[in-house]
């Protein structure tokens, strides 16, 4: 086992406890970048590592009363079919072809880009939402909405592994402006659970998950999750978010020069 793993995911796992996203944004390019892992295989090993790591914080979140179950549905009503779809188109591409390569690191790249937008935007973008909180079409037509943008998480999570936190959150925060951050976060996570289960079983089922760093990962994020959520009351949000946004716009330009 190389030791650079279990370390990597203490490391994204600290940072996922400290600010509640992060893990897809990074881990993914890591695995990438760093340990030189095929674009599709770093994609279907990281939505499965996600998929135990946000389970686990869901279990948090739920029991503290955090998670505004109805809206989490709503989403996963979008975002598990088209995460399937989008499964079944990758497994139409040759597996570890360069072509298939430079899609993948192509669009996690531009996820990430916009991902870091919302991120450094997200008190702008809930202050407008707020503004309009009230207008008639937007309250008749908010759970279609949900459900539109639940399907475009489930295309961008499935083929990058991005999106579920960051993009997760300022969706919660435009379309449920009233939602206490608390619940925002905690329902983000809840639909996550569904979202990356399917999504990481689908690319396993394709032949895109490598279970040893998967074992590897979860071995340093788990005390990194539990290190990172008890630090984060002493730790301001105006110094961690622009710092999380700044490393994922650069990380998003590098994938997307290379």
């Amino acid at each position: 086992m190389d030791w650079l793993y279990p370390v990597s995911g203490f490391v994204v796992g600290a940072i996922v406890g400290l600010t509640g996203m992060g893990g897809g944004s990074l881990m993914t390019p890591l695995l990438i970048l760093l340990f030189g892992v095929h674009p599709l295989t770093a994609v279907g090993t990281d939505l499965v590592y996600a998929a135990a790591t946000k389970t686990a914080g869901t279990v948090i979140h739920a029991n503290k009363g955090h998670v505004e179950w109805r809206v989490a549905g709503v989403l996963a009503t979008g975002s598990v079919p088209a995460a399937v779809l989008t499964i079944w188109l990758l497994a139409q591409l040759p597996k570890q072809s360069a072509t298939t390569a430079a899609i993948i690191s192509i669009s996690i790249g531009a996820t990430l880009i916009v991902a870091a937008v919302a991120i450094f935007f997200r008190r702008r973008i809930r202050n407008y939402a707020l503004a309009r909180a009230d207008d008639p079409a937007r309250v008749q037509y908010a759970g279609p909405i949900t459900v539109a943008f639940g399907a475009l998480l489930g295309v961008l999570v499935s083929l990058c592994s991005v999106g579920a936190g960051a993009l997760g959150v300022a969706v919660l925060f435009f379309l449920y402006p009233r939602l206490p951050p608390t619940r925002v976060v905690g329902s983000d996570l809840a639909h996550a659970v569904p979202l990356t289960l399917v999504a990481g079983l689908g690319h396993w089922v394709i032949g895109s998950v490598d279970w040893s760093i998967v074992g590897s990962l979860l071995l340093g994020s788990l005390p990194g999750i539990y290190l990172g959520s008890q630090l984060s009351t002493y730790v301001s949000d105006r110094i961690l978010f622009p710092a999380l946004a700044s490393m994922m716009l650069l990380i998003g330009l590098r994938l997307i020069a290379s």
